[in-house]
C-alpha cells in the first residue's frame, strides 16, 4: 500500500528523532570509557550484589565508576549499595547519587513507593532505559557497571543493543538450573557478537556446593574468575560487604585480576580506551 504524503512526513520525522536520540546517546556514552554488564538469564543468583560490590571495589581502587541499575521491573541496586544519597534533577537532567564513591542511577530512586510493582510492557521499558541514558550526567567515567535485568527477552536485549557494552560477566550458582540459565544468557550475548569476559560462581559453600561455575566456564570455553562464598558477612549492611569483609575483598581482588586481564586483552581498559580516542581525535583534527 502506498504511503500518503502525511504518512511519509511522519515516518521521516520518526527516523530523524531516532537518529537524534542515537547521536545524543553516542555523545553521552563517549564520556564512559569501559562498560561492563553483570548478567544471568536467571533471577536470584546475586547479580545485583556482585554488580554493587564490583563497582565499589573499582571505586576503592581509584577509578571513577558509575552503577546503572537496568533492571526496571525489580530495581534493587540502590538499596544494596546503601549510603543514603539520592539523585537530583537539575534543569531536567539527572545528577546521579554518589554512594561509597560510585555514581548510582536506579528506577527505585524515582518511585514514590518502592513496594509498588512496575508493570510495563517492552516499549515502556525501552523508553525508560533510553531516558536514563540520555538524561543522566554521568560525567567522565572509567567504568560503568550495569546490573542487567534477568531473562533473554526484550529488557536485556534493549540494554545490549543500546549501550554497546565492552563485555559481560556471567553470574552462575552451584544449582543445575542456574547453570543452564547462565548458558542461555551466554549464548544470547554471543549471538549479539558481544564479548563474554568470563564467569563468576556465587553462593558457594557447604549449603549449595561449588564447582558448577568452573565447569560452565570450561564447557563454554570461557575464563573462570572465581567463587564468591555464601557468608554471614553479608548480614552487615552498614557498608557494601567488599568494604567490611577481608574474605569478600580477597574474592573480588581475584575476580578483578581476571577481569582486568580480559579487558587488557580486548584493549578495553580505561587507559587503553583513552589512548585510542586521543589518536582518533588527532586524526579527525
Amino acid at each position: 500500500m502506498n504511503m500518503s504524503e502525511e504518512q511519509r512526513q511522519q515516518r521521516l520525522a520518526q527516523i530523524k528523532q531516532q537518529w537524534e536520540t542515537k547521536r545524543t546517546l553516542n555523545r553521552q556514552l563517549r564520556k564512559i570509557k569501559t562498560k561492563i554488564g553483570v548478567y544471568s538469564a536467571k533471577g536470584g543468583v546475586g547479580k545485583t550484589t556482585v554488580a554493587v560490590n564490583l563497582a565499589v571495589y573499582l571505586a576503592d581502587q581509584g577509578f571513577t565508576v558509575g552503577l546503572l541499575d537496568a533492571d526496571i521491573d525489580t530495581p534493587n541496586a540502590a538499596n544494596v549499595i546503601g549510603g543514603g544519597d539520592v539523585p537530583n534533577m537539575v534543569d531536567g537532567r539527572i545528577q546521579p547519587a554518589e554512594n561509597w564513591g560510585v555514581k548510582v542511577v536506579s528506577m527505585s530512586q524515582f518511585q514514590e513507593n518502592e513496594e509498588e510493582a512496575v508493570i510495563w510492557r517492552g516499549p515502556m521499558i525501552h523508553n525508560a532505559l533510553n531516558q536514563f541514558l540520555q538524561l543522566t550526567d554521568w560525567g567522565d567515567l572509567d567504568f560503568l557497571v550495569v546490573d542487567m535485568p534477568p531473562g533473554t527477552s526484550d529488557a536485556p536485549l534493549t540494554v545490549m543493543q543500546t549501550l554497546q557494552m565492552d563485555g559481560f560477566v556471567s553470574v552462575a550458582t552451584p544449582q543445575k538450573l542456574a547453570t543452564l540459565d547462565a548458558k542461555r544468557s551466554i549464548n544470547m550475548i554471543k549471538k549479539l557478537n558481544v564479548e563474554v569476559l568470563g564467569v563468576i560462581e556465587n553462593y558457594t559453600g557447604p549449603i549449595f556446593g561449588a564447582g558448577a561455575g568452573k565447569q560452565l566456564a570450561k564447557d563454554m570455553n570461557l575464563v573462570f574468575f572465581g567463587e564468591i562464598a555464601l557468608r554471614a558477612d553479608y548480614q552487615d549492611d552498614s557498608k557494601p560487604t567488599v568494604l567490611v569483609s577481608k574474605g569478600v575483598r580477597a574474592e573480588y581482588e581475584k575476580i578483578w585480576k581476571g577481569i582486568k586481564g580480559r579487558l587488557t586483552e580486548l584493549e578495553a581498559m580505561p587507559a587503553q580506551v583513552a589512548a585510542a580516542r586521543a589518536t582518533e581525535d588527532e586524526a579527525e583534527a
